[in-house]
């Protein structure tokens, strides 16, 4: 991804960050005209279609342009950065100021040497991809004090990191902070070690724009009504309709869905079960030593039951290759979570899920959760999958007719789990109930084997101890 036009000028085309990917939008740079670089050095963050990833740097030299500002969407192969690989300051000052950029970059001193140490996915680095990179200020704080003084420029000092003119911020943060203009020097991070949390961008703003509140849980959004109440003080008068660009996440997640759903024939069934003794079951295991620390709740063993019902019926682990009209079976399980996250709705999967045992699952799933809350999922943990869960219940929902994520035979949706009246041993009683919804490719699926699968997750549920009885 690296071109050198002459002796001292080379050029950093965008990269293939994924597998296939055409196109990524420019995030943010962290570098401007006249900054020096040095060999992996993280200069810019891009968004793909799949994940916010940072790009390193592959040489040393001083910045001479940067060809595209923030916000734009970039074509894999474009020259995104000329650097001056000789380090002369008089070729980086003769260059021409190449784009007007939204804001100078705060006034970083040059960064050491020994500078971070960034993964970026499709230089063939597939671990630490979900790690999170240290910290541009922990590196040249020491350095700040040797050059011209770092606060001249800088006069908000509490939301900056150590010796650096940077704000100290997750990606999702940034990107939240950017969508509603909120500039990150000027606010007081509450989060530890001075990082500003998304709470202190909502703080900033008041009243904070619908299509956040939207995102909130439905429990946040019953404590308090300001938001919704008052969010169209944010729309500028007259202006009664808002145009927002097709990219990122939402444009893959359009095409991935009108394909899956124009070329899979869908079927759904649904069932209601009583799944108090499951309840019972998540109270019991959040109590055991073996599984202290770990991510219990109901989803964990809706999972675990799937993955039974999937060994109990293995026919459903499969998919369709129409090029070669065949039926390509699979003996193992990349169990997928669908998550909506700031970026948008996005499905990682465990892989070789059929293998964990439930403290592993936990593990993993906990891991899922966290990393995809904090931006930070890699395009490989989004590839790959076999079967998929949608948790609508936390919305409140009761159930849904989910569409297969591409490639996939089935999408389990579990809805909201609620105290109803029902028959228990010939009486009525409350009991905590929930209803499953199964859709799946008919092309694969037959009706009795969905059904065999979802009755069998029902039933797992129903009476928990046939996870062991059936596995």
């Amino acid at each position: 991804m690296t071109t050198m036009t002459d002796a001292a000028l080379a050029e950093f085309k965008m990269p293939d960050v994924g597998e296939g990917l055409t196109e990524a939008e420019i995030l943010k740079w962290y570098v401007q005209p006249g900054d020096a670089v040095t060999d992996g050095q993280v200069v810019c963050e891009v968004e793909t279609a799949k994940a916010a990833v940072e790009l390193p740097i592959p040489f040393n030299g001083v910045v001479r342009e940067l060809r595209f500002p923030e916000g734009t969407t970039v074509d894999v192969g474009q020259v995104i950065i000329a650097v001056d690989v000789a380090g002369g300051s008089g070729s980086a000052a003769a260059a021409p100021a190449p784009v007007s950029l939204p804001e100078p970059a705060a006034p970083e001193p040059e960064p050491a040497p020994q500078g971070r140490q960034p993964v970026l996915v499709g230089y063939g680095v597939s671990e630490a991809s979900t790690k999170r990179r240290p910290r541009k200020g922990d590196v040249v704080a020491a350095p700040a004090a040797v050059t011209q003084p770092a606060p001249a420029p800088s006069p908000e000092p509490e939301a900056l990191a150590k010796g650096n003119g940077r704000p100290l911020a997750k990606p999702p943060v940034r990107k939240l902070a950017k969508d509603l203009g909120v500039d990150l020097a000027s606010l007081t991070p509450s989060g530890p070690d001075g990082i500003i949390t998304r709470e202190d961008v909502h703080a900033a703003v008041a009243p904070a724009p619908e299509r956040v509140v939207t995102q909130v849980q439905v429990e946040e959004r019953a404590q308090s009504q300001e938001p919704v109440a008052t969010a169209p003080a944010v729309v500028q008068d007259g202006v009664r309709e808002t145009r927002v660009p097709v990219k990122g996440v939402r444009k893959a997640t359009a095409a991935a869905m009108v394909g899956s759903a124009f070329t899979a024939p869908h079927v759904t069934e649904f069932v209601t079960v009583d799944v108090t003794r499951t309840m019972k079951l998540v109270e019991e295991l959040k109590a055991d030593k073996e599984m202290q620390g770990l991510r219990v709740n109901p989803l964990l063993l809706v999972a675990k039951a799937l993955l039974v019902a999937i060994k109990r019926n293995p026919e459903i682990s499969a998919s369709w290759d129409e090029a070669a009209q065949e039926i390509v079976r699979k003996h193992y399980v990349n169990l997928g979570i669908a998550a909506a996250t700031p970026r948008g709705l996005i499905v990682p999967n465990i892989k070789d899920a059929h293998a964990k045992t439930l403290p592993e699952l936990a593990t993993a799933l906990g891991e899922l959760v966290s990393t995809a809350r904090e931006g930070k999922t890699s395009p490989g943990a989004m590839q790959g999958g076999t079967v998929t869960i949608t948790n609508v219940g936390v919305f409140g929902v009761d159930t849904g007719t989910p569409i297969l994520n591409p490639g996939e035979p089935a999408i389990l949706a579990v809805g909201a789990i609620k105290l109803q009246p029902w028959v228990h041993k010939g009486k009525v009683k409350p009991r905590q109930v929930t209803t499953l919804a199964l859709s799946f490719d008919h092309r694969l699926v037959d009706g009795e084997l969905g059904s065999k699968v979802l009755a069998d997750v029902a039933a797992i549920l129903e009476q928990p101890k046939r996870l062991i009885t059936w596995a």
